[in-house]
């Protein structure tokens, strides 16, 4: 099996730096924001993580292949890092602490690309996820700091947590039905949003969510943590892995009943 140790240290190294850049602008009164052409917005501060995520890799790993929310893929071969600056830009811009700095390592094999190494570092939280294959998953204030993290053992519906980030984005593609229908067959419901429902799944304090479309940087960190923490990440459809556009991550205990409910819609 490939040791990941070193890419990991350097993942958290990456993290550091980013979480000096970001939380340095969080809740400026002159931070600049801009309106991408997707509607979404950006912030210096995405930009200027990226930028100085891509420069240390650039020195770090010449050879890997980057692939960044703001500035797109730059290199090829077996080995990508895949960034997501800045995680939950809306909470970010609106001084709302519930975002993160995204770092994943992947690496190209039998199944195509996967998720080997993962950090999720949420800097106003306070709080850190990390991953490599076959290391587990952890979680901290930093590296140093790490107790290794499982998902939960709820084996029923009826007992179980499900998070999500919005209603809209299923109702926009016809699955509100079976989101509602899933929603009130659980114990508990709640919309944290973006990176957090997975690492809750991850560290066993939610039991499942789903979200209906996502890009490959919003998933690659989040999920190995979950893979790491014994939990399954698939897409709506069953595909293993951030491949799919859209993610349903559980303890995998609940996992099929998950796709039962989200996967055959719309």
């Amino acid at each position: 099996m490939a040791d990941y140790h070193d890419d990991l240290r350097l993942a958290h190294a990456l993290a550091d730096a980013a979480d000096a850049t970001t939380m340095e602008r969080f809740r400026a009164l002159d931070l600049k924001v801009e309106t991408k052409p997707d509607m979404t917005p950006v912030s210096e501060a995405d930009r200027a993580a990226e930028e100085l995520i891509r420069g240390r890799l650039q020195q770090e790993r010449p050879h890997d292949a980057i692939l960044g929310e703001e500035y797109g893929v730059e290199g090829g071969g077996p080995r990508r890092w895949v960034v997501d600056p800045i995680d939950g830009t809306k909470n970010y811009v609106r001084g709302v602490p519930v975002w993160a700095t995204l770092i994943a390592l992947m690496e190209e094999g039998d199944d195509g690309y996967q998720p080997v190494v993962g950090v999720v570092s949420a800097p106003a939280l306070g709080r850190r996820w990390w991953a490599a294959r076959g290391l587990g998953a952890y979680t901290g204030r930093d590296a140093a700091s790490g107790t290794r993290i499982h998902v939960s053992k709820v084996a029923a519906l009826p007992d179980a947590s499900f998070a999500y980030s919005s209603l809209t984005g299923w109702e926009e593609r016809g699955r509100l039905d079976g989101f509602l229908e899933l929603s009130r067959a659980c114990w508990r419901t709640r919309a944290y949003g973006d990176f957090w429902p997975y690492m809750m799944v991850a560290e066993g304090s939610v039991d499942l969510c789903a979200e209906p479309e996502l890009s490959l940087w919003d998933m690659a960190a989040t999920a190995v943590v979950v893979q790491e923490a014994g939990g399954r990440f698939t897409g709506l459809d069953g595909r293993e892995g951030p491949h799919s556009g859209n993610a349903a991550a559980s303890n995998g205990l609940l996992h099929e009943e998950l796709l039962g409910y989200l996967g055959a819609r719309g």
